[in-house]
């Protein structure tokens, strides 16, 4: 976390911000320094540009630079997209998931399209505030109203679409969710200073590899380092086939969009992942790319994290062998509910069979295949009906999974990246079978918290033992203490070292 924006722990559960300390942003910018691209946006009063604070261009005068929190501040204060830098290209910031506020909230569910599927008002509902308190919260915290952070991002979907395909600008257009032509025209003039054709142009210049109909190939940014092994090797021990594939090299898997099903095969490399798409509707582009980006904590601020954690002596060691450690996230937050749920009590092997039966039987087939990927995950609504039929096991557990489903089904549980953490945690408990470690679970998983420690998990206790530190609940919350706000990675670490310690018969989903 840069030092112009740390969080500061003010009691159980919350973190404070300071407001951006532009010296210490000033610095970062004459350093050049990319670990800080993402964090906020340097404006140059003198040339109406905006930049990444590593932009390579001729360091601008302290007197002319303004700093905003969001692309879309310097976009509403009638700044344009240095074309050199790409700042829109480049990691999110990571206090989305610090954050458990109402800004945060927004910034997630605008990343995954509401906006465009349900305009300010479906935004505001889905929030439980009106349009009129979410427009003010977030211009005084973001320099932007909903509006404007929508149009950054839809404009972020357009040039992705511009340069990595060759469809006609038209559909590029109602894609990337602009009403019209002209209103597309007009925001990529003004964000990027050019026109659609001109940048198209530009980006074929880089000689990237040539378009393969019926699929988009991006690049993914992240802030190294990233233990893309240790991320791969989570993932291949829960996927689920026809759902997922797991190769040496890369991660796919199927997704259930708003405007039908797609499916992402994704390859790390150094400083970027690469993510092949094919999209079934490419109105769900800037949500299958915001969820893929979820899914591998893209976002994440690694450089803070392990300074923290290896200050700790007993974590010191693992945060040298694995740098950059990553908190795997969701594409779908029913889906992370029902596989807790089943891997309750069980082993991670367990849990999959029982996935993989409910994928075979009751999993929608892909009309068109990609690979060993032929399935999308069930629908909460056929696991309610049918899954009683197929779950072997004890009763209360199907039981709770019927009942959990059938409340995901009929809207009165809500599991996605704009709930409030608190709130979701306390409603899952209230279901009957579902206990503390799952609700914790699901929160650090859907919501992407970097603050959640599952002391109750046998694992993480065996492998807090592993580490020498304390392996009884009370004793490991305390020592915790220091590592907050993240608690959820170092809780990965603890994983880790169980895994290499001898088995257990009791793992964790």
């Amino acid at each position: 976390m840069a030092d112009f924006r740390q969080p500061e722990p003010v009691g159980a559960g919350s973190i404070r911000y300071v407001p951006i300390d532009s010296e210490a942003a000033y610095r970062a910018v004459a350093s050049r320094d990319a670990r800080f691209d993402g964090h906020f946006i340097t404006a140059v009063r003198t040339t109406g540009i905006y930049c990444r604070p590593s932009c390579p261009a001729v360091r601008p005068k302290r007197e002319n630079v303004d700093f905003y929190p969001t692309a879309a501040a310097a976009q509403s204060a009638g700044f344009r997209a240095c074309r050199r830098c790409l700042p829109d290209a480049v990691p999110g910031s990571p206090e989305w998931n610090l954050r458990a506020d109402l800004a945060a909230r927004s910034m997630r569910l605008i990343s995954d399209g509401v906006v465009e599927r349900d305009g300010i008002p479906g935004l505001a509902r889905r929030l439980g505030y009106s349009e009129r308190h979410l427009a003010r919260v977030l211009t005084a915290e973001l320099g932007a109203a909903p509006l404007a952070l929508a149009r950054a991002h839809r404009a972020h979907s357009a040039r992705l679409l511009i340069e990595s395909t060759d469809l006609p600008f038209s559909d590029i257009a109602f894609a990337s969710g602009f009403a019209s032509i002209r209103q597309f025209n007009d925001t990529v003039r003004a964000v990027f200073a050019t026109t659609p054709s001109q940048l198209r142009t530009a980006a074929a210049r880089h000689k990237r590899p040539a378009p393969t109909p019926g699929r988009i190939t991006l690049r993914l940014p992240f802030r190294p380092p990233m233990d893309s092994a240790g991320l791969l090797t989570f993932l291949a021990a829960r996927a689920v086939p026809g759902v997922e594939e797991v190769t040496e090299g890369g991660y796919a898997r199927t997704l259930r969009l708003a405007h039908g099903p797609a499916t992402a095969r994704l390859t790390p490399n150094p400083e970027h992942v690469e993510c092949s798409l094919w999209l079934a509707d490419l109105r769900d582009l800037g949500s299958a790319v915001s969820r893929l980006r979820r899914l591998l904590d893209l976002d994440a601020d690694p450089a803070a994290c392990d300074e923290l954690l290896a200050g700790d002596p007993a974590l010191a060691a693992s945060v040298a062998a694995t740098p950059g450690i990553r908190l795997p996230g969701a594409v779908d937050g029913s889906e992370v509910v029902l596989r807790a749920l089943l891997g309750q009590q069980v082993s991670v092997a367990a849990a999959r069979t029982a996935l993989t039966r409910l994928v075979t039987e009751l999993g929608e087939p892909l009309q068109t295949p990609d690979g060993s990927l032929t399935r999308l995950f069930p629908t909460p609504e056929a696991i309610a009906a049918h899954a009683g039929e197929l779950l072997t096991g004890p009763r209360r557990r199907t039981d709770t999974v019927l009942s959990v489903s059938a409340a995901l089904a009929n809207g009165s549980l809500t599991v996605d990246v704009g709930r409030d953490p608190e709130e979701l945690r306390t409603e899952l408990e209230a279901l009957p079978g579902v206990g503390p470690w799952t609700a914790g679970y699901v929160v650090m998983r859907v919501l992407g918290m970097t603050d959640v420690l599952l002391t109750g998990d046998l694992a993480l206790r065996k492998g807090a033992a592993a580490l020498g530190l304390p392996s009884d609940v009370d004793g490991l919350t305390e020592r915790a203490a220091a590592w907050r706000p993240w608690r959820s990675y170092a809780g990965m670490h603890l994983w880790r070292a169980a895994a290499i310690a001898p088995p257990l018969t009791r793992r964790t989903t």
